[in-house]
């Protein structure tokens, strides 16, 4: 199995609750859909902003960032308030994938 690491920092000087951070995910989601939506030509503008294919991609991973900010946020919240074994469930996670067959174990 490969495995990509990202590292993303604990955001220090903020103080968010599951609640905050839920709808700070689903606005993240929304911009990232607003991105693909300008790429594929999906908003409704009819003058809007057009962007390039390497403008667009970049648009994208950036929102895509935000949202990953933002649900590794959460999960260090449940971690940090709720006492949540976090290693448990990324084993229990990668387990799920493999028995899906999205992920194939080399041996």
């Amino acid at each position: 199995m490969r495995l990509k690491t990202i590292s993303l920092p604990y955001l220090n000087s903020i103080s968010p609750t599951i609640e905050s951070t839920a709808l700070k995910l689903s606005e993240e989601q929304g911009e990232l859909c607003r991105a693909i939506g300008k790429f594929r030509g999906m908003n409704g503008e009819r003058d809007g902003i057009k962007l390039s294919d390497g403008e667009a991609y970049e648009e994208i991973t950036k929102e895509l960032l935000d949202v990953a900010q933002t649900a590794i946020t959460m999960i260090l919240v449940l971690e940090k308030q709720y006492d949540i074994n976090v290693e448990r469930y990324i084993g229990e996670h990668i387990e799920k994938l493999i028995n899906k067959g999205y992920v194939e174990v080399l041996e």
